[in-house]
């Protein structure tokens, strides 16, 4: 299957191949023909599947270049995600002058409202900003013909769904939707019920995404004995890039504060740091300047970095979801590269453990770092 076989033009073909599509992904194979028609399109996938070029392919391949005004709108949970998208957009772009405004929060409106009043024709942000600069009127849904819901599962569990709603219901009525998802709770079954027109579903299983190139490992441990467990794990494991992954901004900052001093190409990223500072990190940590990262799941989605080869799970994810995104950053140094995750489970963290193993169709083998003592048994009571 190449990507001329999904019925776009053979000048984008060639386009595409020359920029390093050839193949397409499953989610993309699936995805581009109905989206290509003009059909409204739900696709559960997982992150780094090639999601992002699913829905902008067809897009860019209908838009029209004489208008001034938005013809596609891409709302994102995250600024980071915001810019991979608009990034990626660029560069399957045959259009040379395709003009794509990034508008998210924590960064200055009037610059925003100013590109996107000289004339744009994809805009990609954040509900709350894109409502901020529509009420402004600076940015006008009139000319919208897609209207594209990237990781609405997230969306909806940060408190979007207000923003969401009325962003939809100010679009024009004859609109395509597209809605990205990892997941399909009756909140986004809901939302797709009232905003879309009898979507073609498209459904790629998690077990492929997970399972094909990221080793997967749980360690036991206590709460108390994780940081020399971490230590020593990165002693043993040598990782040539790590994402560290923690459940609180909290936790994130003490885990920092504990190798700064001690270890060169250290950082930190969560929602709780000023925009510059963010970009620095994800600029360091993509240049391969920052080869830890201690973050939130902030980085979990969408996010694509190509160097990352460990991901370590300090805290074992609050929803199971989230493990499938944050072991999706590794594994993407080539096709014969293996990354490997690390998952730390406390005793009483097993049934979250078997979650995880349940939605990923995969027992997860314990691994033990030598000889070293990360718990103390549970005594068992009998009756």
């Amino acid at each position: 299957m190449t990507f001329a076989d999904l019925g776009l033009s053979p000048k984008t073909v060639a386009h595409l191949s020359a920029v390093g599509y050839v193949h397409p992904s499953p989610i993309q194979e699936k995805f581009i023909p109905p989206a290509l028609q003009g059909l409204d399109c739900l696709g559960q996938s997982q992150t780094g599947t090639g999601k992002t070029a699913a829905f902008m392919m067809p897009i860019l391949e209908r838009m029209q270049t004489s208008l001034q005004e938005p013809q596609a709108l891409v709302l994102c949970p995250t600024r980071e995600l915001s810019e991979q998208v608009a990034v990626e957009s660029q560069k399957i772009c045959l259009q040379e002058r395709l003009e794509i405004a990034v508008v998210v929060g924590g960064r200055p409106l009037r610059p925003q409202a100013q590109k996107i009043e000289r004339g744009v024709d994809v805009v990609v942000g954040t509900p709350g900003r894109v409502i901020d600069l529509f009420k402004r009127r600076s940015l006008s849904f009139s000319s919208l013909k897609t209207v594209v819901l990237d990781e609405a599962d997230r969306m909806l569990d940060i408190g979007f769904r207000p923003d969401m709603e009325f962003i939809l219901k100010q679009c024009p009525k004859d609109r395509q939707t597209l809605l990205l998802s990892a997941t399909l709770p009756p909140e986004v079954e809901r939302l797709a019920s009232h905003y879309m027109r009898d979507p073609v579903r498209i459904d790629i299983s998690v077990e492929n995404v997970t399972a094909s190139n990221v080793e997967q490992f749980y360690c036991t441990v206590d709460e108390a004995r994780k940081l020399p467990l971490l230590v020593k794990l990165l002693m043993h494991e040598r990782p040539r890039q790590v994402i560290v992954f923690c459940r609180t901004k909290r936790k994130a900052d003490q885990l920092f504060q504990k190798f700064e001093t001690r270890l060169p190409g250290v950082a930190t990223l969560h929602g709780d740091l000023p925009q510059p500072k963010r970009d620095r990190v994800m600029q360091d940590f993509r240049s391969g300047k920052v080869r830890m990262l201690i973050a939130t799941d902030i980085v979990g989605r969408g996010i694509d970095v190509g160097g990352i080869s460990h991901i370590i799970n300090y805290d074992i994810p609050e929803h199971s979801d989230d493990y499938v995104h944050r072991i999706g950053r590794a594994g993407r140094l080539s096709s014969e590269f293996h990354g490997r995750a690390f998952t730390f489970v406390t005793q009483e963290q097993g049934n979250e453990l078997t979650k995880i193993e349940l939605l990923v169709n995969k027992l997860i083998p314990e691994y033990r770092v030598g000889d070293m003592d990360t718990y103390t048994p549970r005594s068992r009571k009998y009756v």
